[in-house]
């Protein structure tokens, strides 16, 4: 038997030991979660119900030119609240901001206002293009404060998968105060080389630049990360590997890893009031005073 033929996996190797199929499934979170359509599903009926009873004026709110820079403002009737901008995950290439409006039910229980910001998706769009749209949307709220009715000194980020990422890379804007990473994604080597590159074509560039692990800043504000303990291997490591590697540099950086949930259960955990997330969101909000 020769070399090659006995250690195929190594030589068809091209991440961290694994070949082109194993890194495809390794970031396929809803193969790995069989009743993922279904919890989307739910998702977009209970966000439907948001969105019905909130004031027209408040949502598809413009915050650029692009058809989908929009945003839905859900207020919590509390005077003066802190804000919380929700960004949608999909692997910015899927998904838009309706489908997230139930997320807004956790934090509003708080007196927290919710943001949810959509933002244009590939392969229409480079991520360069959709991270400036995110620091975009934040400017836009920041100057609106007084309009939108919430204290601009308290505004928050939060988001989910892809927008985990977003989370990371916007928490640079000086109008954040703290960011919540849900699922994150930190180092975008992988999407580089598995499926999720057809649509995104990432460049050496975006690799190096927007990549959170590889641009941790001298200071930063405090961000709090979640992710399933039930999740792929891979979404795990993103998260620990960044938690790590910013403790190292004494950033503001904590890791939760949630018992029990996988990559669409632990959102429960934002949109309900009594959720992790959502006592993590008010502990910040209150630290943040």
């Amino acid at each position: 038997m020769s070399e090659t033929s006995a250690r195929p996996a190594a030589a068809n190797a091209i991440y961290r030991g694994m070949d082109r199929p194993a890194l495809d499934a390794a970031y396929n979170n809803s193969l790995a979660v069989p009743d993922s359509a279904e919890r989307m599903a739910r998702g977009r009926e209970r966000s439907a119900v948001v969105r019905a009873n909130t004031s027209p004026r408040l949502l598809d709110v413009a915050y650029g030119d692009r058809p989908r820079e929009r945003l839905d403002y859900f207020p919590s009737g509390a005077a003066k609240p802190p804000l919380l901008v929700f960004i949608h995950g999909g692997y910015w290439q899927r998904n838009d901001k309706d489908m997230f409006a139930f997320v807004a039910d956790g934090p509003r229980a708080h007196g927290i206002d919710v943001a949810v910001v959509g933002y244009m998706l590939a392969p229409d769009v480079r991520l360069t293009d959709i991270v400036a749209e995110m620091h975009q949307a934040l400017t836009f709220l920041s100057e609106r404060a007084d309009d939108f009715g919430f204290d601009r000194n308290r505004l928050f980020v939060t988001g989910w998968s892809a927008g985990g990422h977003l989370t990371a890379t916007t928490s640079s804007h000086p109008a954040c105060r703290g960011g919540i990473p849900i699922s994150g994604i930190f180092d975008l080597e992988p999407i580089a080389l598995c499926y999720l590159d057809e649509k995104i074509k990432l460049d050496a560039t975006e690799i190096a630049t927007l990549s959170p692990l590889r641009v941790l800043p001298q200071r930063m504000p405090p961000l709090r990360l979640f992710v399933g303990a039930a999740e792929t291997s891979e979404l795990v490591r993103q998260s620990t590997t960044y938690a790590h590697a910013a403790r190292e540099r004494a950033l503001p950086v904590t890791l939760t890893v949630m018992p029990g949930h996988n990559h669409f259960t632990i959102l429960d955990e934002l949109s309900r009031p009594t959720g992790a997330i959502t006592r993590a969101l008010v502990e910040m909000v209150t630290t943040a005073r």
